[in-house]
C-alpha cells in the first residue's frame, strides 16, 4: 500500500505548472488600461458629507412662516381714557332696595374622595373608616332690581368617620 502511494507522490513531484501565455497577459494590461480611462471607475469612494441646500431651504422658510403667524407685537399698546359711566337709579314705585341681594342657587361639587382605611379611635371597640373629600362650594346672590349678581366660590375639605360593624 505504501507503494501506491510512493509511486503517486513521484508522479506529483514531476508535474510543473504550464506557463502563462503572452495572449493573457496582453488582455490583463489592456483591461488595466481601460480601468484607467474610464470615468467613473467601480472602485468604491467614500461618501463626503455634501449639504443638502434644498432642506435647508425648506427649513428656513418654514421658520419664516411660523414668524409670520405668530407676529410677536412688541410695542406697546396706546393709551386709551376710560370713561366710566353711571348707570340709572332703580324706579321710584320699586319694592327692593338696590343693595338688596336674593340667594339665587348654591352648589356643591366634590372633586376628590379619598379612603383612608380603619381606624380604632381611643376608647371605642369597634372599628371606623376614615374618607376624605374635597369639595367647592359655590353660593350666588341676585339682585332682582339691578340685575347685578354675585358669586362666591372656596373649598372646603371634609373628613368622615363612618362606623364599621363586624358582624
Amino acid at each position: 500500500m505504501n507503494d501506491d502511494f510512493s509511486e503517486l507522490e513521484d508522479q506529483l513531484k514531476n508535474l510543473r505548472p504550464v506557463p502563462a501565455s503572452e495572449e493573457l497577459f496582453a488582455n490583463i494590461e489592456q483591461e488595466l488600461v481601460d480601468l484607467a480611462s474610464e470615468k467613473d471607475p467601480k472602485i468604491g469612494r467614500p461618501v463626503r458629507f455634501r449639504i443638502n441646500w434644498l432642506a435647508v431651504g425648506a427649513g428656513l422658510a418654514a421658520a419664516a412662516v411660523i414668524v409670520i403667524f405668530a407676529r410677536v407685537n412688541f410695542r406697546t399698546p396706546a393709551q386709551t381714557q376710560n370713561v366710566a359711566s353711571v348707570s340709572p337709579a332703580p324706579g321710584v314705585g320699586s319694592t327692593t332696595t338696590p343693595a338688596q341681594f336674593i340667594p339665587a342657587g348654591a352648589t356643591q361639587v366634590v372633586y376628590h374622595t379619598r379612603d383612608e382605611g380603619l381606624l380604632f379611635p381611643r376608647g371605642s371597640e369597634e372599628p371606623v373608616r376614615r374618607v376624605r373629600s374635597r369639595i367647592r362650594e359655590t353660593l350666588q346672590w341676585q339682585n332682582p332690581a339691578t340685575g347685578a349678581s354675585l358669586r362666591v366660590s372656596y373649598p372646603s375639605e371634609q373628613v368622615e368617620l363612618i362606623p364599621v360593624s363586624g358582624q
